[in-house]
């Protein structure tokens, strides 16, 4: 069988730090930390969005969320291998349920992307995957509490399985009597537009759970034409949108960016959601930006737009049975 076009997208993904300097034109000296980091966590960038960071600017703001850099390597008091307490919440089959009425399967490990401060960076995923047997045991879990009422899709990216794994996993799910949505977790919207092809919208339509995807774009650059086409397929076939930002020091800790993508995601058809500060994961500690800093954000951001543009501030902590609110209306 003919693979695809994003599958050979995919398969065509940059993983060498040297190509990725010699493509964006970048300083030579960057290649030694950019190999030690990508030791432990894996370079990978799709062309499609290579293809939207600016050449010779170290500082592009996609750059820095793929680029490896040394300070990956420096232990960080405080980061851990496992910030948000998916362990103690795993269950049978790669499903964590940490949340009444809604429970995540781990679909799978693979993504079209590394993200240098994804929070599963470290995650047993070969132990944990929902897809393992046919996903039979996670659907048992999920068959036997009658409370969960949501399957959530991630992963990894739950997209990157192919339509048939995914209308068997959507097929399995619509028999499970109590549950009423099906919810994607997803970056492939953004960073490999062509995997929403007609295949994968038949997926959508043909469910009779409804149908919620969660995108993740932390930039209004990541936007781009390709991407807002397929966000309107996506509307056009019943999928309602939300959006999931994470505040990430040089890439969106600034009023003006965290505005314009509110309005971008709005024009697109696309709920903002969760404004996340960064899950402590060991790696990723230089690009937290300070709670205090993110409130001062949610303040300018609040005397600037409508409330339905501003999204939820809010922090994973683990053990917690929601996602925790950052309280930002009280000025420091």
């Amino acid at each position: 069988m003919t693979p695809a076009q994003w599958q050979r997208e995919w398969q065509a993904a940059l993983r060498d730090p040297a190509a990725l300097l010699e493509q964006l034109q970048l300083d030579p000296g960057l290649l030694g930390p950019a190999r030690q980091a990508a030791g432990l966590f894996p370079l990978r960038v799709p062309q499609a969005y290579l293809a939207r960071i600016r050449p010779g600017d170290p500082d592009d703001p996609l750059l820095r969320q793929v680029l490896p850099l040394g300070a990956e390597a420096v232990e960080t008091p405080g980061f851990t291998d496992d910030p948000v307490g998916d362990g103690a919440s795993l269950q049978a089959g790669g499903v964590i349920h940490k949340y009444r009425g809604r429970a995540l399967l781990v679909a799978t490990g693979a993504c079209a992307i590394n993200c240098r401060y994804c929070f599963r960076r470290h995650f047993p995923y070969a132990d944990a995957s929902a897809s393992s047997g046919h996903w039979a045991e996670a659907l048992a879990y999920l068959r036997r509490d009658n409370t969960i009422h949501e399957a959530i899709l991630s992963g990894g990216d739950p997209l990157s399985l192919n339509d048939r794994r995914l209308r068997e996993l959507a097929e399995g799910l619509a028999e499970i009597p109590h549950l009423r949505r099906i919810r994607v977790h997803s970056r492939l919207p953004v960073v490999l537009p062509s995997r929403i092809d007609t295949d994968l919208l038949e997926w959508f339509a043909g469910t009779r759970l409804s149908a919620v995807m969660v995108i993740h774009a932390n930039h209004p650059n990541e936007l781009d034409t390709g991407v807002a086409n397929v966000l309107q397929r996506l509307a056009e076939h019943g999928v309602r949108l939300y959006n999931q930002t994470v505040l990430l020091r040089g890439v969106n800790d600034d009023a003006d960016v965290l505005e314009a993508l509110g309005e971008r995601l709005f024009d697109l058809g696309v709920q903002p959601y969760y404004l996340h500060l960064l899950d402590r994961v060991q790696g990723a500690a230089h690009f937290e930006v300070p709670e205090t800093e993110a409130c001062r954000l949610m303040r300018t951001l609040a005397a600037r737009t409508p409330g339905y543009l501003l999204p939820r501030l809010v922090r994973e902590v683990a053990g917690e049975p929601w996602k925790v609110p950052i309280e930002w209306t009280v000025k420091d």
